[in-house]
C-alpha cells in the first residue's frame, strides 16, 4: 500500500469513527458536498440541524450505498421507484417514499415519508459501504446559503466546527439532485435537477412537473434558498448591461455572472452557455462573487427552456433569499 493509499485509508477511518460517535463530517457527492451524520441516530441528526441552523421540520435526504437498502428505509415501495433506482443510481436522483416506522422523525421532519438517494461519488460510496447504514447529508452550508462544491467551501463555512471534511475534488454535477415524490397516486417532481423530467418519464411514464399542497416537504424547495448575501438581480443581457451602467453611475460596485462572455466594462465571472457546464460552475461562481463584498450581483438570465429548468430554479431561489439571516426558516 502506497503512502497516498495509507493516508486515504487513515482519513476514511477517522471519518467512520466520527460517524459512529454521532458526529457530522463533510462528505463529497457528485451534486454538492454534504454535512453527513448517522441517519439512524436522532442525536447525530440533531447535530446537523444545529450546525446548519436548519428548521426542525425541514426533512433531510438519507444517502444509501445501493438500491438493496431501499426496503430498510421505505415501505410500500412502488415498482416505479425500483425502476428509477435501477436506471439512475448511483446518481443525482432522490426518491420520496413512505418511511419505515423506525426512521427517526428528526430525519423526516415529522412526516410519514423519507427521501433516499445513492450518490455517484467514489468517496461517498466507500464511506457508505464501510459504514453499513444510511447517512443523512444535506448540503454542507448554513441553511439557505450557497451550497458547497469543494472541500474548501465546507471549511470556509464551518471551520473547526466540522473538523473532518473528506476532499473529493470539485463536484461533477454542481447542483442538488432531482427529487421525485412517489408517495401519491401520480409521481411528481418536487425539485428539478440535472436528471430531467423527460429522462424520468422514459423510465416510468408520465410525471407531474411540480408538487402541490398535498406533496411532502422536501429539501431545497423553500422559496428562498441557495442565496448569497450580496443582493442578486437576474436580468436578460440587454437589461443587465443597462442596469450595470446605471448602478455604476450611482457609485455602486457591481459584479456580473454572465453567459459565455462578460459584457464590456463589466467585472465578474462568465460561465458556459451549456446547462450541464453552467450548473457545474454555478455555486463556485456565486461564492466567489459574493466574497467580493460588492453592492449588487447581476446575473444574466439563462434561456427559458427545459434544459435550463434546474439552473433557473436555483437562481430564482437565490434571488429570493438574499439578505436573509443564516437560520431563516
Amino acid at each position: 500500500m502506497s503512502a497516498m493509499d495509507s493516508t486515504h485509508a487513515d482519513i476514511i477511518k477517522l471519518a467512520l469513527a466520527a460517524l459512529h460517535r454521532g458526529e457530522a463530517i463533510g462528505l463529497p457527492t457528485e451534486t454538492v458536498y454534504g454535512l453527513a451524520a448517522d441517519a439512524s441516530n436522532p442525536r447525530a441528526v440533531r447535530t446537523i440541524f444545529a450546525l446548519k441552523g436548519r428548521p426542525a421540520d425541514h426533512p433531510l435526504i438519507v444517502h444509501i450505498a445501493d438500491a438493496d437498502q431501499l426496503d430498510h428505509w421505505a415501505q410500500s415501495i412502488p415498482e416505479s421507484a425500483r425502476k428509477l433506482a435501477h436506471a439512475f443510481w448511483p446518481g443525482p436522483l432522490t426518491l420520496i417514499l413512505k418511511k419505515q416506522a423506525h426512521v427517526p422523525d428528526e430525519v423526516t421532519g415529522g412526516q410519514d415519508s423519507v427521501g433516499l438517494r445513492c450518490p455517484a461519488h467514489p468517496i461517498a460510496l466507500e464511506v457508505l459501504r464501510a459504514f453499513g447504514g444510511g447517512l443523512a447529508a444535506p448540503s454542507a452550508n448554513r441553511f439557505g446559503r450557497i451550497s458547497p462544491t469543494t472541500a474548501q467551501h465546507v471549511h470556509d463555512e464551518f471551520g473547526a466546527a466540522v473538523p473532518i471534511v473528506l476532499d473529493g475534488g470539485e463536484c461533477a454535477v454542481g447542483i442538488e439532485s432531482t427529487i421525485v415524490d412517489l408517495t401519491g397516486a401520480k409521481p411528481r417532481i418536487l425539485r428539478p435537477g440535472m436528471i430531467s423530467q423527460a429522462r424520468i418519464e422514459a423510465v416510468i411514464g408520465a410525471v407531474e412537473a411540480s408538487g402541490n399542497a398535498d406533496s411532502p416537504r422536501a429539501s431545497g424547495t423553500l422559496e428562498a434558498h441557495y442565496a448569497p448575501r450580496t443582493p442578486l438581480l437576474m436580468l436578460p443581457r440587454n437589461a443587465l448591461e443597462c442596469e450595470a451602467i446605471e448602478q455604476r453611475a450611482f457609485g455602486k460596485r457591481i459584479s456580473v455572472l454572465a453567459l459565455q462572455r462578460l459584457p464590456n466594462d463589466c467585472d465578474g465571472v462568465s460561465l458556459p452557455d451549456i446547462p450541464d457546464d453552467y450548473a457545474h460552475g454555478l455555486y463556485a461562481a456565486l461564492r466567489h462573487l459574493d466574497a467580493r463584498g460588492d453592492n449588487l450581483l447581476l446575473v444574466e438570465r439563462p434561456p427559458d427552456t427545459t434544459a435550463w429548468i434546474a439552473v433557473n430554479d436555483r437562481l430564482r431561489r437565490a434571488a429570493a433569499g438574499v439578505g436573509e439571516d443564516d437560520d431563516a426558516p
